[in-house]
């Protein structure tokens, strides 16, 4: 049977199934298209050019009711909804053929995205946490599939918990209906510098407030004028202090739950953009409920499309897995030359660009089709050596983001244990580790925590093999890992783009496919060839 699904809402994506497997998932803010942007029309014309044939099924996940026309309803349903009666199916024509048109909602297309990319088998029970901007709430799955709601342990976690950036950034326009997509990430970085645990009265009276009321307020900083932190930086070392006291006390909230009512030693899937939270993931894998913790590489509304298509074949097969690979995303497109006489050209072993890295060079590097999801796992990465503090300044400065963002790791499986205490997989940068060495002090945060990806022969062969020679020259198969992109914008796809951002951002160099670009204007790259005798 074949699939096809997308995401109407922001991180829209357009997916693709083919009896049980996904072919691919395509994400509009990839390709150098904006952060957190619904799929165009655009979008969906270059996704149905690339099928072969008419689809069997077309999905639409369910989003807010206001696009319903004024004469009729949506052509989705709803956002929330878990039972199977809510559920749509309507047959209409497409290039000539009558099919199935499917849709439910965006609360199942989270719990089925993370149960059917689990290693849970179907028919085994499990729980579910779906904690994102609107939903926040513990769900238990049964052997025939039936989705029973626990309860909704806090509304809009996730709101909430991005409000208190844009309240101490006095960048961020206080009439805003809702927090920026891109608060929550900073506020995880900002709440691993916090060195206090304890609230002070002031501080637990804006918590309650923060947290009391049914959803976030509209009027929200109107009302936090008098706050301490109102535009107070994001810098303020008392800001920063409760960042992690309040980013404790929303966790706490879910696990006080969870200790309490979930007793059944079941495994837990988590989705919703809360699941992209390293330092929560990471606490629920410790916290002793569950017999083991999943979180997909797609947990926000970048797998929506992904859940449904795979609640869609739960509706017609009766089979709610799906066998999946995280690059499934489209291959670079070589779509025009780089500028004359602008790089070194020359093709590169493994060897040779761990020397580059080694030397000082920091590189973009692609090969392969792009990762799913919003983190960069090594086909569409910038690369670097993990040694230096200095090196994840610079890799700030070429993201031209905020110094107080922590640069990942990514690191041979094998070595991961001996480097960050990891003793399993990690392939999709989705738990913290602490670093067992003051070697790595490009990726380690200021609480001497790392957001770790291993890799093994059977997860990235290519991205394995630099790191085999990378410890081969240096003793560390350890590199920094940060995503290739503009900011504020997905993965760069495309050559033209990729030369551009080399230049404007001051990359070395790059390497597609093995060839190295190496840019003759850069110091670093200079002294690399004087070195070298070249």
């Amino acid at each position: 049977m074949d699939i096809v699904s997308y995401n109407p809402g922001h991180d829209g994506a357009f997916v693709h199934l083919r009896d049980g497997y996904l072919v691919s998932s395509v994400e509009a803010e990839k390709d150098s298209n904006y952060r957190y942007t619904p799929v165009s029309s655009r979008d969906l014309l270059d996704a149905f050019g690339r099928l072969e044939h008419v689809p069997d099924v077309v999905c639409t996940g369910g989003w807010w009711p206001r696009e319903a026309r004024p004469t009729g309803s949506p052509s989705h349903v709803g956002y929330r909804g878990i039972v199977k009666d809510q559920i749509t199916v309507e047959h209409r024509r497409l290039l000539g053929k009558s099919i199935p048109f499917f849709s439910s909602s965006h609360e199942r297309s989270h719990l089925l995205c993370g149960f059917g990319m689990s290693p849970f088998p179907q028919g085994s029970p499990c729980y579910a946490l779906v904690w994102e901007g609107a939903i926040g709430a513990f769900y238990e799955i049964d052997s025939e599939m039936n989705i029973t709601l626990i309860a909704d342990v806090m509304n809009e976690p996730g709101n909430r918990y991005a409000s208190i950036y844009g309240l101490a950034d006095p960048t961020f326009p206080k009439n805003a209906p809702f927090s920026r997509f891109s608060d929550a990430g900073k506020l995880m970085a900002l709440a691993s510098f916090s060195k206090r645990g304890t609230p002070t009265p002031e501080e637990e009276d804006l918590m309650a407030f923060l947290l009391s009321s049914e959803h976030v307020r509209l009027d929200l900083y109107d009302r936090l004028e008098s706050s301490a932190y109102y535009n107070v930086g994001t810098d303020d070392t008392e800001f920063r202090n409760f960042a992690g006291i309040f980013s404790d006390r929303i966790f706490d909230t879910f696990y006080r739950f969870a200790k309490t009512n979930l007793r059944k030693n079941l495994p837990l899937v988590i989705a919703g953009g809360c699941g992209l939270n390293c330092d929560w993931n990471s606490k629920w894998r410790e916290a002793g409920i569950f017999s083991e913790v999943f979180v997909p590489p797609v947990a926000n509304d970048s797998g929506s499309a992904i859940g449904t298509a795979i609640d869609a074949q739960l509706h017609f097969t009766g089979d709610a897995k799906i066998k999946w690979d995280v690059y499934s995303g489209l291959p670079f497109r070589m779509n025009a030359p780089v500028a004359s006489g602008r790089y070194d050209v020359r093709d590169a072993s493994y060897e040779d660009v761990a020397h580059m890295l080694s030397s000082g060079l920091i590189l973009g590097w692609v090969n392969g089709r792009y990762e799913i999801g919003p983190r960069a796992l090594g086909n569409r990465s910038i690369l670097a050596a993990p040694f230096e503090d200095s090196t994840r300044v610079r890799l700030n400065e070429i993201k031209q983001r905020e110094q107080f963002r922590p640069i990942a790791p990514v690191c041979l499986e094998d070595d991961a244990a001996r480097w960050f205490g990891c003793d399993h997989e990690s392939p999709f940068m989705l738990y913290t580790y602490l670093a067992h060495t003051d070697a790595l002090a490009a990726v380690t945060h200021v609480n001497g925590t790392a957001r770790l990806q291993t890799v093994s022969p059977s997860t990235n062969a290519q991205l394995y093999e630099l790191l085999l020679a990378f410890k081969a020259r240096t003793g560390y198969g350890v590199l920094c890992n940060t995503s290739l992109n503009f900011n504020g914008k997905g993965f760069i796809n495309n050559l033209s783009d990729l030369d551009t951002y080399t230049v404007d951002h001051e990359l070395d160099g790059f390497v597609v496919e093995g060839r190295a670009y190496l840019r003759r204007s850069s110091q670093r790259y200079m002294a690399y060839r004087k070195d070298r005798g070249r």
